[in-house]
């Protein structure tokens, strides 16, 4: 057991079993108290997490809803005392043994605010949507520049930047340890297991709404730290702009003065090929270049809607 009491916000929305299986998983580690934050789900999930005993916090659904939002309510719903928090999202169960092996290098390191482990799909066969996702959580073990919604984290380092910016739709993980690196923090990725996830992604559409939704995180979170040195999500913003809307932009035009200028969409399967030679992996490689294209549309609707000053509107893709 680890001397530094733990607590456990879990988020979600409509999760059934999906939802008992993560608070299950969290009661089984033995932490102090866990809140679940509900965002307006229309099944059973708040009854069912009252009845194992955790503390439910229903969100105002009258005030537009966000991830970082409901993580905030979460951590005020929490007793004081507690040093560490454990995110996690109400479609992830927690790996026995996770939370020993985090809150010891936690302890062992005091310089690292927070520190993730491997986030793996528990039906990537299911899918090739599912698939690229289970590869996406993948990430090199060691020191890292972000973590995603499955996260342990010191209490006093994430008061000490203020939570998590409940304007973000997506993307205000990277956000909050951007300002967590800023303060001197250190993030910390462990070759572990931590938790199982469910993205659930049979189809075509929810990948171009995810992609999308990337978009959008990318174009917002390099308006509020793209600046040197810190440059977050620009190179990806770039990318995206150039990939999905400057290509086939300046091959459609460029047709209009003479048809075989198409020919500058061939520089998408000659990526393509590029990426699969790289990632040893074709549909990857495949899929990350098509993503660029509702990657694309993702950040021209930021910039959009902060134009228009009507804020970023969720993107759902389950």
């Amino acid at each position: 057991m680890n001397p530094d009491p733990i607590d456990a916000v879990a988020i979600g929305r409509n999760e059934g079993a999906r939802l008992l299986a993560c608070l299950d998983s969290l009661r089984a580690a033995g932490l102090r108290h866990i809140v679940y934050v509900d965002s307006g789900s229309t099944d059973d999930s708040v009854a069912a997490a009252k009845a194992r005993g955790v503390i439910v916090v229903s969100l105002d659904m009258t005030v537009p809803f966000t991830a970082a939002r409901a993580r905030n309510a979460g951590v005020a719903a929490l007793p004081e005392g507690g040093a560490h928090i454990q995110f996690i999202d109400g479609d992830c169960s927690l790996v026995p043994g996770w939370i020993d092996k985090a809150a010891s290098f936690l302890a062992a390191n005091p310089a690292v605010a927070a520190v993730c482990g491997r986030r793996r799909e528990i039906a990537p066969e299911a899918s090739v949507y599912n698939r690229l996702i289970d590869r996406e959580w993948d990430t090199p073990p060691g020191q890292a520049r972000s973590c995603g919604g499955d996260v342990l984290m010191r209490r006093a380092a994430f008061d000490e930047v203020g939570g998590f910016d409940p304007r973000l739709i997506a993307g205000e993980e990277p956000e909050l340890c951007v300002r967590l690196r800023q303060a001197g923090w250190l993030i910390w990725r462990l070759d572990a297991e931590m938790t199982r996830h469910d993205a659930a992604l049979y189809r075509f559409g929810q990948w171009w709404r995810r992609s999308r939704r990337a978009g959008h995180a990318y174009a917002e979170g390099a308006a509020l730290h793209g600046a040197p040195p810190e440059r977050h999500n620009v190179a990806q913003t770039r990318r995206a702009l150039i990939w999905g809307l400057g290509v086939p932009t300046v091959a459609i035009l460029g047709a209009l003065l003479h048809p075989l200028l198409l020919l500058i969409l061939l520089v998408w399967p000659l990526q393509i090929a590029r990426l699969a030679l790289r990632e040893g992996n074709p549909v990857r490689a495949t899929f990350l270049t098509l993503g660029k294209i509702p990657e694309a549309l993702g950040v021209l609707e930021y910039h959009l809607s902060h134009l228009t000053g009507r804020g970023g509107r969720l993107i759902e893709y389950k």
